[in-house]
């Protein structure tokens, strides 16, 4: 009995913790692969600063920038600069969240 009712509270709090909204949603690049640049959508809900990062395969941060986002749909462009050809890790984040996915410079 003792070990159901601690089952259900685990799932209980479980639930809880991973429900919580994000304040970052819907985030993806195109082109994608990209040799120059590409367009960076996102919905934020929320006004605030997201810091944006490309991380390379080991994790080295290798470009970062600071964006001020707006409730609603988003974007903006990353040039390619200096980055090298790749695979890399983009990331956004707030103070609430972080969302990350993957693109190719060619």
């Amino acid at each position: 009995m003792i070990k159901k009712i601690l089952f259900i509270l685990f799932l209980s709090i479980s639930t809880i913790g991973f429900s919580q909204e994000k304040s970052i949603e819907k985030l993806s690049a195109a082109p994608n692969p990209f040799t120059n640049s590409t367009k960076i959508t996102f919905n934020a809900t929320s006004n605030s600063d997201i810091i944006f990062k490309v991380l390379d395969v080991l994790g080295k941060t290798v470009y970062e920038e600071k964006v001020k986002a707006s409730v609603g749909s988003n974007s903006f462009t990353f040039e390619k600069g200096n980055v090298l050809t790749g695979i890399y890790i983009y990331t956004l984040q707030d103070k609430e969240s972080i969302i990350s996915k993957r693109f190719v410079i060619k």
